[in-house]
């Protein structure tokens, strides 16, 4: 699969925190090109702030293979990781990165912290950004749009 199909698996993933009132985020993980694990945000559903869409993602693909080292994986993320996932994503050493949207508040890929390509840590993933970007910045808008609005739970609207 390509990039860009694997990033619309994380897009779904995000469609589906956004139909449950999470901020709209889906990570998946690959190897290969296939399909390890998918997961979305479920902060509010479990009471957790480590429920982000990439720990979840993360924690099932270690389960699947069996380590929490992923050397050959490469995760789909439709909004650049923050400063915990960015961490999570380095502890796991997964080879590549690829997300959609920035985070100008929290990105720790690159707009704020550079924490996937710091040489002074004894990882470093491969980043790409933008795959997808304006339709995950677009559900991201949408959302927080709605939530300032004080508009419902369900919050997806197509």
């Amino acid at each position: 699969m390509t990039d860009r199909e694997l990033m619309e698996i994380a897009v779904e993933e995000a469609r589906a925190a956004l139909r449950e009132g999470e901020v709209p985020v889906g990570a998946v993980v690959a190897v290969g090109g296939e399909v390890i694990s998918r997961a979305h945000n479920r902060r509010e559903q479990a009471s957790d702030p480590t429920a982000h869409a990439e720990v979840l993602a993360l924690r099932e693909a270690g389960v699947k293979l069996g380590s929490w080292r992923m050397p050959d994986a490469a995760v789909y993320i439709t909004k650049e990781p923050c400063v915990m996932c960015a961490g999570a994503l380095m502890h796991a050493r997964v080879e590549r990165v690829i997300y959609g949207a920035p985070d100008p508040k929290y990105g720790a890929a690159w707009s704020l912290y550079n924490i996937l390509g710091d040489e002074r840590l004894n990882h470093r993933a491969v980043v790409k950004a933008g795959v997808m970007g304006e339709e995950c910045l677009e559900m991201l808008r949408e959302f927080f749009e709605k939530k300032r609005q004080g508009i419902g739970e369900n919050l997806d609207s197509r």
